[in-house]
């Protein structure tokens, strides 16, 4: 019986990669999707540092398909319409993985896009536990690095993600969501079991204020595990 081929929406953060290793436990993962939206200010997509996607693309050995958008919602559905027809078209993939967790606004705006390219769509992280999602990532091996704050302290940014963070977002989950789905926090993946090679951060710089910022990373390299 011939596997399922999926293309995986991935931003190069956790939950796309932690989505990604559960798709390619059950489907052939054909392509990478990312959209790289115009700013921080976009509703739907993650947009630190998603050209280093090409990164991560080329040590998992998987073809990426990108596109750009402004922040607006219209604008970035229609790139994401784009991107999965051309996934559909290059690598005849039959369903969509998404990192989705709780947020709805996402969901049912992704659920549309593939129900109008009659394409499958799967979140394999759905309705998960938020704490159980950060602890699962780190005990598969997972490296992660916070490159945004928005109401959590800068001095995070650059940090990697410990146990002992993950049990201080379960502590603050009463207003913060621990997984970061409402935009407390954004992260970039620099190993995970599927990366050939690690990424290597060799130059950043901060912006922002200090519950507003954003880890901008200049350069950086695949290097051996």
């Amino acid at each position: 019986m011939c596997e399922m081929k999926v293309c995986v929406l991935y931003s190069g953060g956790k939950d796309s990669n932690l989505a990604l290793l559960k798709a390619n436990e059950e489907f052939e993962v054909s392509c990478l999707v990312t959209i790289s939206p115009k700013s921080e200010e976009s509703a739907i997509f993650h947009y630190p540092n998603t050209e280093l996607v090409k990164l991560q693309s080329e040590s998992l050995g998987i073809p990426l398909i990108t596109e750009t958008c402004s922040d607006d919602e219209e604008s970035s559905l229609k790139a994401l319409y784009e991107a999965l027809r051309k996934a559909k078209e290059l690598y005849c993939v039959e369903g969509v993985v998404t990192g989705a967790i709780r947020s709805t606004y996402q969901a049912t705006r992704f659920q549309r896009i593939c129900d109008d390219l009659e394409l499958w769509c799967f979140n394999p992280l759905w309705l998960r536990d938020e704490i159980s999602i950060l602890r699962e990532a780190l005990n598969v091996g997972f490296e992660i690095v916070f490159v945004r704050v928005a109401g959590l302290d800068k001095s995070m940014l650059g940090k990697k993600l410990t146990e002992e963070i993950a049990r201080k977002f379960a502590e603050m989950q009463s207003y913060v969501n621990p997984a970061g789905e409402g935009g407390e926090y954004e992260t970039l993946v620099l190993d995970m079991p599927l990366f050939r090679k690690k990424l290597k951060i060799l130059e950043s710089e901060i912006f922002g204020k200090d519950y507003d910022a954003t880890l901008i990373i200049r350069k950086a390299e695949l290097v051996e595990k």
